[in-house]
């Protein structure tokens, strides 16, 4: 995995994209404190992603969001 700044995105945007497209992950940080950002991943492997399985509850239990549901993004975070 190939990993640059911020800063380091910014004035090599093109060159990043032939990374991602020959199968390489990208790790992004921030320029003051070397916080990780982000990752670019190729979008190949982006569909490779499989759904988590429940482990030992799996086929015992499930779950199911209703239509009707719905809850603004301040409200989740206030939970």
């Amino acid at each position: 995995m190939t990993t640059l700044t911020q800063k380091q995105v910014k004035d090599n945007i093109s060159k990043i994209f032939e990374i991602v497209k020959k199968g390489e992950n990208v790790l992004i940080k921030e320029d003051h404190n070397q916080e990780n950002i982000a990752i670019i991943i190729p979008y190949k492997k982006f569909l490779l992603k499989k759904d988590r399985p429940l482990g030992i509850l799996n086929g015992k239990a499930s779950f199911k969001i209703k239509d009707d549901f719905k809850i603004t993004d301040e409200e989740l975070l206030s939970l």
